[in-house]
């Protein structure tokens, strides 16, 4: 099995080459996939972001109101801090039980979709990093016409992550992503 890291900053277009690569046949494990499994009401760490960051983050329909977590997190990075230290270790470990049921499977490539592969882990642990790369004002104008987020907390979610630039050098490909 080939196990590679597929990353890139936001809005970079990661969840596009994830979709063509699984349309060729790779296995793909999602963290932002799975941080929205893990964050479901219920599980351990809604609960625990909802003690930690209080009622004002959950909706009125008891799911985990991302927007005001995103604000607060961007506003106070030392709650960011605490957030990730929640969050990640939960996404971790459930990306390795991933990882292990598809090495046990016919697959040949699992592609490791982690946003912040470089902020948060160890990249040679795997056989391939692939960054795809954008222009951060096309990333920009990707976060508030696409996902509909302010453009003052699209730029500090932006500035929240390492430069592409520090990037490119430690992955073994770069995909551009700045056209169709």
């Amino acid at each position: 099995m080939y196990n590679v890291a597929l990353t890139g900053n936001i809005a970079a277009g990661k969840s596009s080459v994830a979709a063509l690569l699984r349309d060729w046949g790779a296995t793909i494990i999602d963290a932002d996939a799975i941080v929205r499994e893990l964050q479901r009401p219920g599980t351990q760490v809604f609960r625990e972001i909802a003690a930690r960051f209080g009622p004002g983050t959950v909706a009125v329909d008891g799911t985990l109101d991302r927007a005001a977590l995103r604000a607060r997190i961007l506003a106070r990075p030392e709650e960011r801090k605490l957030l990730e230290a929640i969050v990640h270790p939960a996404v971790e470990a459930e990306r390795r039980r991933l990882l292990g049921l598809a090495s046990t499977s016919i697959t040949d490539i699992v592609v490791n979709d982690i946003p912040l592969l470089f902020e948060t882990m160890d990249p040679t642990r795997f056989d391939a990093v692939v960054l795809v790369d954008a222009p951060e004002d096309l990333r920009l104008s990707r976060l508030t016409s696409e996902r509909s987020i302010k453009p003052v907390e699209a730029q500090m979610l932006i500035g929240t992550q390492m430069p592409a630039a520090r990037k490119r050098d430690r992955a073994d490909l770069v995909i551009g992503n700045d056209g169709s």
